[in-house]
């Protein structure tokens, strides 16, 4: 059965992004071969994204998924239906308003492989509800002070039991399991 997994990159303080949603910040670090395969094997474990769709629900190119080298389908939470798109051999699937649904969905698409969540709110959203699996973050040596934070708002403790950390370059690696 599918896993899933809150998957991003964030600042030494937490945010996902800067208070404009940028992420411009997290280019410019060293990155030693070890970062780019433990990332690289993490890609190759997706069978599935959940993100948040646009105001215009389009797929604009720097809005696809990991660049588009996952390959998944990717289940975007709109708060308005909106037919299916297809790019680039990817389909894009609108989901309005329902979280479990987009995650039992997205989990009958990976089959053994792996859930991303991708964003602040639907990761949150997920933790909230038991959904979640494993968290693995990407921390860059920054600190933005405000910004966009990946866990603020959430109602309740989530308890973790790391499952591995690595560092290789800038970046430190750490994955945890979900308890409660």
């Amino acid at each position: 059965m599918a896993k899933v997994l809150v998957h991003a990159t964030v600042s030494l303080d937490g945010f996902m992004a800067d208070a404009d949603g940028g992420v411009d910040w997290m280019d410019g670090f060293p990155v030693a071969p070890g970062d780019e395969e433990l990332v690289g094997r993490v890609v190759q474990e997706l069978g599935a994204v959940i993100g948040g769709a646009n105001k215009t629900q389009t797929v604009d190119d720097g809005e696809v998924p990991y660049g588009g080298m996952a390959g998944v389908p990717v289940f975007l939470m709109t708060h308005s239906a909106h037919e299916p798109i297809e790019k680039d051999g990817v389909v894009y699937t609108f989901v309005v308003d329902e979280i479990p649904q987009a995650v039992a969905s997205a989990k009958d698409a990976a089959g053994e492989k792996w859930v991303s969540l991708l964003g602040g709110s639907i990761s949150r959203q997920c933790l909230e509800l038991g959904l979640v699996d494993e968290i693995q973050l990407h921390v860059v040596p920054i600190v933005l002070g405000h910004g966009i934070s990946l866990f603020a708002g959430l109602s309740r403790p989530v308890r973790l039991e790391r499952i591995d950390t690595s560092a290789f370059a800038g970046e430190v690696h750490l994955r945890y399991r979900v308890l409660a």
